[in-house]
């Protein structure tokens, strides 16, 4: 099942995405068909709240009312938020180990540029990458970002007037279901409702200064419309495997990179475990994978600029669009 918040005549609605994702089915419109609201469809907080139960009677309320076109909406015309526009918490990863390699040796390069350093520019990028350093395989590495700075699809992000370096990043994550704390991960994939896509849209030249303090990505990340997510939640079953996804990012209409959710340090199942370690997790929480290799600028040596539209594209998710504006 996929899952979308959207917004018709000015309310949040939640609803199942179908007909070849083209259509939008109004979840909470259809139960009222049956003279009774159904409180699990207000919001997909609520949804997932709910439980496998509220899972059940989407699909059953789309089986007894999916063919009344009054009941849809066009995805083209629809205001699509957010999956969830404010999840309860927000931690995002360093799964991939190319994009780990690379990212630092980026920053350097960013450096050396802001200094006119073209000696050191060129040494750089004949520098090798080097082996992965070791705390990267003993246990998940994440941060925890702004939960109320999350945007949706065919929204426009504004770049921090503080910033002159912004860029991309390629990410999945999944969003989480059932209270639980110190959760195994052969039991964790109870608590993963579905899978989204993340751009976790970056100040560079911001994030670099701030790095150098060793506490972790702030300005560099945080700011209004930074988050964004979507374009809609799809449940697991409609997934297979999410560990072999292909990924695929465009700018302006043309391919920038390629790549596959493989090769992940740590699977989700792994990460839940180890951020529950005598903490609970909320259900509609998310938790992003972290950058697949070659998956942002900063790695390939090419940033974004003003009227830039990028699309994230992730096999058996959907695409998630954007386009950025300098203030």
């Amino acid at each position: 099942m996929k899952l979308a918040t959207f917004k018709s005549a000015g309310q949040g609605k939640i609803g199942i995405v179908h007909s070849g994702d083209s259509k939008l089915f109004d979840l909470a419109a259809a139960a009222g068909r049956d003279g009774a609201a159904y409180p699990a469809f207000a919001s997909m907080l609520t949804l997932i709240d709910g439980g496998e139960g509220a899972l059940e009677q989407a699909a059953k309320t789309f089986d007894k009312y999916g063919k009344d076109e009054s009941l849809s909406v066009a995805v083209t015309g629809a205001d699509i938020l957010a999956p969830i526009p404010e999840p309860r918490q927000m931690r995002d990863g360093m799964s991939f180990p190319l994009h780990i390699l690379q990212a630092p040796l980026g920053q350097l390069k960013l450096a050396a540029r802001a200094k006119n350093d073209m000696a050191e520019l060129e040494r750089l990028n004949a520098q090798p990458l080097g082996e992965l350093p070791e705390v990267y395989r003993k246990q998940p590495i994440y941060y925890i970002t702004n939960r109320f700075s999350v945007r949706g699809t065919n929204t426009t992000v504004k770049w921090p007037r503080y910033s002159q370096v912004m860029d991309y990043e390629c990410e999945y994550g999944i969003i989480t279901k059932n209270k639980g704390a110190n959760i195994s991960a052969a039991k964790a994939k109870d608590h993963i409702f579905g899978y989204t896509i993340f751009n976790d849209f970056s100040a560079r030249d911001a994030q670099r200064i701030e790095m150098e303090g060793r506490l972790g990505p702030a300005k560099g990340k945080s700011f209004d419309g930074g988050n964004v997510m979507g374009p809609w939640i799809v449940t697991p079953d409609e997934i297979g495997d999410p560990y072999k996804l292909k990924m695929e990012v465009r700018v302006n209409g043309k391919m920038r990179s390629q790549g596959v959710s493989d090769g992940m340090l740590f699977s989700f199942e792994e990460i839940i475990a180890h951020v529950t370690k005598d903490e609970t997790l909320m259900p509609g929480e998310f938790i992003g994978s972290g950058t697949v290799g070659n998956g942002c600028g900063l790695e390939l040596g090419w940033y974004l600029e003003h009227g830039d539209t990028i699309e994230l594209d992730v096999e058996k998710i959907g695409i998630l669009k954007n386009r950025v504006e300098r203030q």
